[in-house]
């Protein structure tokens, strides 16, 4: 028996954190990932990222992306004890949105302190996606102890 996991829970869990993996192709079908810091609003993901870089180029071309969010674990009294991250995978449609067209609470989330000059902005872009399917978890939910049997630590949710 698999592990239970409500909507609201993942959501929760995904809002609580800012960095996961984008998995998204190139124009020749070639996989291609990339670490990326991301905020939450409304059920979307916003993520800053240069005009010029693979992920905006491919992205443009395919909107279809996938997304894994790594929840860090580790042992109270013994961080020193290796634990694997719990995980939230999903698919989802990606756009690209030029800064200003984005929600005005966003920019600063994304830039978290930092303050880009007229010239950085005019280079940068944001890529929102907007999950669909279901949430693939593993570790959400469930104790470090469940975790280590895989097939009692997995869930799904609707997105």
């Amino acid at each position: 028996m698999s592990a239970t996991v409500t909507t609201e829970e993942v959501w929760r869990e995904v809002e609580k954190h800012f960095f996961a993996v984008l998995a998204f192709t190139t124009s020749h079908g070639e996989a291609r990932s990339a670490g990326i810091d991301y905020t939450v609003r409304d059920h979307e993901l916003y993520i800053i990222t240069g005009t010029e870089t693979w992920k905006a180029r491919h992205i443009s071309k395919n909107p279809h992306v996938s997304m894994t969010v790594t929840i860090p674990k580790r042992v109270l009294f013994m961080p020193w004890i290796p634990i694997p991250p719990a995980t939230i995978t999903f698919q989802g449609e990606a756009t690209i949105h030029d800064p200003k067209d984005v929600p005005p609470d966003i920019m600063p989330k994304l830039l978290r302190g930092l303050k880009p000059t007229a010239e950085d902005l005019a280079v940068l872009c944001i890529i929102k996606v907007h999950p669909v399917g279901e949430f693939v978890t593993y570790g959400v939910g469930v104790s470090m102890q469940t975790m280590r049997h895989p097939d009692l630590a997995r869930a799904r949710a609707h997105v």
